[in-house]
């Protein structure tokens, strides 16, 4: 590397962003919402209200938070119905090429997801792409909350690989919640619209908004250096 010179470090979001999972999580949260007698939601629907932490987007649909009671079982049904339907869905369009080629390049790369760690890293081993990755890391403790403190932990792990640091890393997620915890480390995001959030509510975030992961870490190399 060029004395004096950085690169970048790609901090990959998972669910929504490589795996193309969405029709997934409508169907598992449609079969959570039947729980508590909520009419199902269209994809537009889902992309305009979801929000998290989670527990909010039920309140925005049910007028109030959900009980305690409420939450565990529509949790609990969620997760459930979210297994089965998640075994049909692909990596997204162009991913597995994209992590082939910037790995190729000399640069890192690492994933973190709010999809639980236990389950998450059998899931990607399952699709060939783990050894791109300098790590992977999925939720520990319960469900429903922010990736913030998740981020925290998962940059106090890669302050062991050299070189890498939030300064020098651009979050790609599809959720303002990837961004949020970017913001929090002092790292750059850049949000896909192929997920959970309408393009309205992810330019509300604040950052480069684009429609493909090309584009994503297209954007991503410009900020290195």
């Amino acid at each position: 590397m060029t004395p004096g010179k950085t690169r970048t470090h790609l901090v990959w979001d998972w669910n929504g962003t490589l795996l193309d999972d969405i029709h997934a999580v409508i169907h598992a949260t449609n079969a959570a919402f039947a729980e508590v007698e909520l009419a199902p939601l269209t994809l537009e629907q889902y992309r305009e209200m979801y929000c998290v932490p989670i527990p909010l987007f039920y309140e925005r649909l049910l007028g109030r938070l959900p009980t305690e009671a409420e939450w565990e079982r529509m949790d609990d049904i969620f997760h459930r119905y979210y297994a089965q339907h998640r075994v049909d869905c692909g990596l997204t369009a162009g991913a597995q090429d994209l992590l082939a080629r910037w790995q190729r390049a000399g640069h890192s790369q690492s994933l973190l997801s709010m999809y639980g760690h236990e389950h998450l890293v059998p899931v990607v081993r399952g699709y060939g792409i783990e050894s791109h990755f300098v790590r992977v890391d999925g939720r520990t403790g319960p469900s429903g909350g922010s990736k913030a403190l998740h981020m925290e932990r998962h940059f106090a792990a890669l302050a062991e690989v050299d070189g890498i640091s939030p300064e020098n890393s651009v979050v790609i997620g599809d959720a303002v919640d990837d961004a949020v915890a970017a913001a929090h480390m002092g790292a750059r995001a850049v949000l896909y619209t192929g997920g959970s959030h309408s393009r309205s509510s992810l330019l509300a975030a604040g950052v480069p908004v684009v429609d493909s992961l090309d584009e994503a870490v297209a954007l991503a190399e410009t900020f290195s250096g």
